[in-house]
């Protein structure tokens, strides 16, 4: 988290720094690291009440990550399209500002629940559990989170999703596992969205970047998607429907 940008305080936990917070004074009223670790030590308490709020219900919960433009929003159109019915899907937006993306998401017939963070770039657990009340759980199979658009922030915060998925577009460069570890380190699934786009951009090596992908020891399985002409959703569906047979 980081003093700087300010993301270390979000809409979500400002609470607990509020006059009658439990995190409004530390022990000489000053430390920031004390400070830090409490926002995480909450975070990590409210990921664990959500995560329980989601088995309760049968739900399999989402976490979708990638950098802006990565098209997180237009696999979830695919995706629901794909779907036809055949899993109930609901969907929190994380954006700094705007209902953008949630409004396409309701067009689609689907519930979207947006969280607008202000100048927080990413998600973190106090925000998704205020969403969830907007939500009726026991009606739903799937809920996708969909993480503010950032390849570093939103990697350390548990919300307590069950499933991170990173995508990562043709457009960005295959080398960004490299240089973004801990967000892809933490990846259950890779998509390479926008294939579409590889017979054009021919500098990115899908082969490159699992390279980079298992040099971080990490086994997760690596697809190619397209939202454009629905390349590869199938096999991004038999993923989606496995996880949820294990959730259920």
């Amino acid at each position: 988290m980081c003093d700087t940008c300010g993301c270390n305080i979000t809409p979500g936990n400002e609470h607990l720094l509020g006059q009658h917070g439990h995190l409004h004074t530390t022990a000489s009223g000053k430390e920031s690291v004390e400070v830090l670790k409490g926002l995480l030590d909450a975070n990590d308490h409210q990921a664990l009440h959500n995560r329980e709020h989601f088995d309760h219900h049968g739900v399999l919960a989402v976490n979708l990550m990638s950098s802006p433009g990565a098209g997180k929003t237009s696999l979830l159109e695919a995706t629901i399209e794909a779907l036809d019915g055949r899993m109930r899907v609901a969907v929190i937006e994380g954006d700094l500002e705007t209902e953008n993306d949630a409004e396409r998401i309701r067009s689609k017939g689907v519930p979207a629940v947006q969280i607008t963070t202000g100048s927080a770039c990413h998600l973190d657990a106090h925000m998704v559990h205020s969403a969830l009340h907007e939500l009726a759980l026991d009606d739903v199979d799937i809920v996708f989170i969909e993480n503010v658009g950032n390849l570093v922030c939103p990697a350390s915060f548990d919300l307590g999703q069950h499933l991170n998925v990173t995508l990562l577009s043709t457009p960005e460069g295959d080398d960004k596992p490299a240089k973004y570890p801990v967000m892809f380190r933490g990846a259950d699934l890779v998509l390479i969205t926008k294939s579409d786009l590889l017979g054009v951009l021919d500098d990115f090596s899908p082969e490159r970047a699992e390279r980079y992908l298992r040099h971080l020891a990490s086994s997760a399985p690596l697809y190619e998607v397209s939202s454009k002409n629905g390349a590869g959703l199938d096999v991004w569906l038999q993923w989606l429907g496995a996880a949820r047979s294990e959730a259920a």
